[in-house]
């Protein structure tokens, strides 16, 4: 069974299969951990994935709502939309296991769901930096990585966040 070990303290994503081990630098949210809806912030515990999007397309294809715009990122396109979260190339789906943590609603009634926060492993530009914390609560990966990892992974791999191993 495929595994992925996500590391917030040192900014990395760790690929364990029975036939590979492979190690990405990534880049979590620059508000930390933590769970709850509107927060901004990337979920810790136990994940499945459970969509792969945009298998078929071209690397720096842009992404919103899931779907793909048609565009591929380049200088022009971020001089454009300066302000524009990109996600690119690839989206792996996250769903939390961890009932109240990252699923459903915690103790306080608020949104946790990861899936419903839109959780995503997903490619960014190769101009954002990796190795500290920038996103909106998503894994980015340089675009490469995130073709190398789907290729890897299936739907029902499972996911770790955790704040250090």
């Amino acid at each position: 069974m495929t595994h992925i070990l996500i590391d917030i303290s040192t900014q990395t994503l760790t690929l364990s299969s029975a036939a590979i081990t492979r190690v990405y630098t990534v880049s979590t949210a620059r508000n930390g951990v933590g769970e709850v809806e509107g927060s901004e912030c990337t979920p810790r515990g136990r994940h499945v994935i459970t969509e792969k999007i945009g298998g078929e397309l071209p690397i720096n294809a842009v992404l919103r709502g899931r779907q793909p715009t048609g565009e591929v990122y380049d200088a022009a396109l971020a001089t454009a939309y300066p302000a524009r979260d990109w996600i690119l190339t690839r989206i792996l789906w996250l769903t939390g296991l961890d009932e109240g943590l990252n699923a459903g609603k915690n103790a306080d009634g608020i949104n946790v769901d990861s899936h419903a926060r839109y959780i995503y492993i997903h490619g960014t530009p190769d101009s954002e930096p990796m190795g500290e914390p920038k996103s909106h609560g998503c894994i980015r990966m340089r675009n490469q990585d995130i073709i190398d990892l789907f290729a890897h992974v299936d739907v029902g791999s499972t996911v770790e966040i955790v704040e250090s191993v």
